[in-house]
């Protein structure tokens, strides 16, 4: 597993922690830290993603209501609704990751982390805000996995 993948990971667990329990992001990555020792490179990616998502999740989760069609953000699965906002961040805020690569991670930690729906929803919604709020350039190349 790849450092990039791993702090994927371990970023999603501290979100997780931030929305469900009400755990500060700041005390949710020193616990990890703490407690689990994770590579340095994969916890450095993470603590970036977190704080990413930190300052934009009022404009992430505006971004994935718009195209979660019949599905509100409170009633998705903790997890999905996590993996959707740090796929949302990178794919916006991040130009030094490829989108395919963060849709195909998305995909990957809604398979290790989601229900048996999540990798296929996680993906619908990727691809559409991919096409819609990312890929102005004309590329109309699906990034689905």
């Amino acid at each position: 597993m790849g450092l990039r993948h791993r702090g994927r990971q371990i970023a999603l667990q501290v979100l997780y922690q931030w929305d469900v329990a009400g755990i500060s992001p700041e005390e949710a990555l020193s616990a990890y830290r703490d407690h689990l020792s994770p590579p340095e490179g994969a916890f450095s990616f993470a603590r970036e993603l977190v704080e990413g998502v930190r300052e934009k999740r009022d404009l992430l989760d505006e971004i994935i209501r718009k195209y979660s069609r019949n599905w509100r953000l409170e009633r998705m699965l903790a997890t999905d609704r996590n993996i959707l906002r740090l796929a949302v961040y990178e794919l916006l805020f991040r130009p030094d990751i490829p989108p395919r690569v963060s849709i195909n991670e998305a995909v990957e930690l809604a398979k290790e982390f989601g229900s048996e729906d999540s990798p296929a929803f996680v993906n619908g919604i990727l691809d559409a805000v991919y096409h819609h709020e990312v890929g102005n350039e004309g590329n109309n190349r699906s990034l689905s996995a």
